[in-house]
């Protein structure tokens, strides 16, 4: 599997070093998808290279972070579970973390930038980004559908 296409070509235009560990941490990125953790990095990169370590898939972490490529997130503290990261994205979102199990899923909505306006329109701040999350139990956790659960 290929790393993740802009990844890939964002550092190059950056003029930053690729070497083979960074490449399998950016495929392991690219199959993981949103929402990973750094330990599911490592894991998913150790089947591409057993020797890979925990201090470069860190490094590489925060490498991208400098770059503006990838988000860091806290998402809700969730028991704990550590910090989870995603490439970043041009549409601000809402994250939902299921308490139980720590599954996170995203909300696309309008009213995300509703608020944004709101915010605006009240303050007088211009937002830039915003960073919603939302506690939850996901269906299967809550026994059935969720929505049922109100």
């Amino acid at each position: 599997m290929a790393s993740a296409p802009h990844l890939l070509n964002a550092l190059k235009e950056r003029n930053v070093r690729l070497t083979r560990q960074r490449r399998v941490v950016l495929d392991a990125l690219a199959v993981s998808g949103n929402h990973v953790r750094a330990e599911d990095l490592l894991r998913e990169g150790r089947k591409r290279d057993p020797n890979l370590d925990r201090a470069t898939v860190y490094r590489t972490l925060a490498m991208l972070k400098e770059h503006g490529l990838i988000d860091e997130l806290d998402l809700l503290h969730l028991d704990g579970r550590g910090h989870y990261y995603e490439m970043r994205g041009h549409q601000d979102h809402v994250h939902i973390g299921c308490t139980e199990c720590g599954r996170v899923t995203e909300l696309h909505s309008p009213i995300v930038q509703a608020l944004l306006d709101e915010v605006a329109s009240h303050t007088g701040f211009r937002a830039t980004s915003a960073r919603i999350e939302v506690q939850a139990r996901c269906p299967e956790c809550a026994g059935g559908n969720a929505r049922e659960q109100r």
